[in-house]
């Protein structure tokens, strides 16, 4: 510690203890020993200075290791348990882990599993949907196709009609953007085939069929079959045997004789033989005209139903119903107009059989 100028003063000499008895010593001897003197107390007071510092600073020293030491054991009794409960924690977390690991290999085995049978019906699916489309497509060709040789035969554009719809409602129904071209192209021919004239030629064709089948009922003008004489009726007056053979003679000379009255002068005058014949030519002649109908030969269909008309009207009874609705069906036929332009159906049939079903090997 520092010294303070007021604590020793080396000229003045140190303060004697009250009551202490001094040695006299001669004057010389005190002279040489007062500076030693004015300078030992300074330092002893120094050093008890810094000796209760020293003891001081051990002391509160020692005071703080000791809390110290209060607070580490404290700190590692907390440590101490903290440990060992996060062991435990680890041990738990350890299992969890473990027990996750088992279940997550045994998801990833469900997964995997899963996956495969998921790539096992997404291609069972699409095989079966090529299939249904192979199937669908199939049936709208020979549809189509049915349809295409009824309109060309027989002109039947209601038939081909409905068949083109159908196949279009069994597209549309579908709701495949791959049939889209193919439904575009069916309509198509659905708004040509509904501007196009409606001819029956099927309807017009039964009708022939009609009439060939009733030329053996139609009546003839004049009919050269012999008819059954009527039964002899003997009169209830005749008594004897002579009167009543007498009243059968005159009845059989009665059917020698017959007379009719004829409207026309010119009527044919027709054996069996030629009345038979006469039919047959008249229903060879509706043949042909039925065959002509269905070539659209306007001009030999015509021709052979006015022969037919001529015929019916030379040799048949025109009075009787029957010859009289054979005549009209002949004239509202002749008067129809086969020789029409119908359009037909073969953009559809060649884009049905031209149709590639996407994920097919082979093209239809």
């Amino acid at each position: 510690m520092p010294m303070n100028e007021n604590d020793a003063d080396p000229v003045k000499p140190a303060a004697e203890p009250i009551g202490a008895a001094q040695p006299e010593e001669p004057s010389g001897r005190s002279e040489r020993e007062s500076p030693a003197r004015s300078w030992r107390m300074p330092v002893t007071l120094v050093l008890l200075a810094a000796i209760v510092v020293v003891c001081w600073q051990w002391y509160d020293t020692r005071s703080q290791i000791d809390v110290i030491r209060v607070e580490l054991g404290r700190r590692l009794r907390a440590s101490d348990t903290a440990v060992a409960e996060s062991a435990v924690l680890a041990k738990q977390a350890f299992e969890g882990t473990r027990e996750a690991q088992v279940k997550l290999s045994v998801l990833e085995n469900k997964v995997a599993e899963s996956q495969s049978q998921q790539v096992a019906l997404e291609a069972l699916y699409q095989e079966l949907s090529r299939s249904h489309d192979e199937w669908a497509l199939s049936e709208i060709e020979q549809m189509l196709t049915l349809a295409s040789q009824q309109l060309q035969l027989s002109g039947n554009v209601q038939a081909a009609l409905l068949a083109l719809r159908t196949a279009e409602g069994r597209l549309a129904r579908s709701e495949r953007p791959q049939f889209i071209p193919l439904r575009r192209v069916l309509n198509r021919d659905i708004e040509r085939l509904k501007a196009a004239p409606n001819l029956d030629i099927t309807r017009m064709a039964l009708r022939l069929d009609r009439l060939i089948a009733g030329v053996d009922t139609l009546p003839l003008r004049f009919d050269e079959r012999t008819q059954a004489a009527p039964k002899a009726v003997v009169p209830a007056g005749a008594r004897g045997v002579w009167e009543r053979v007498l009243v059968e003679v005159m009845n059989e000379m009665k059917q020698l004789v017959r007379i009719r009255v004829m409207d026309q002068p010119d009527a044919a005058l027709l054996s069996p033989t030629q009345s038979f014949f006469l039919r047959q030519n008249l229903q060879l002649r509706l043949l042909d005209a039925r065959m002509a109908l269905l070539a659209r030969d306007p001009a030999r269909f015509h021709a052979d139903l006015q022969t037919a008309r001529a015929w019916m009207t030379r040799y048949y009874d025109t009075r009787a119903k029957t010859t009289a609705a054979a005549m009209t069906s002949l004239k509202e036929l002749d008067a129809s107009s086969i020789d029409i332009e119908l359009p037909t159906i073969a953009d559809s049939l060649a884009a049905v059989r031209n149709f590639k079903v996407p994920g097919a090997k082979g093209v239809r």
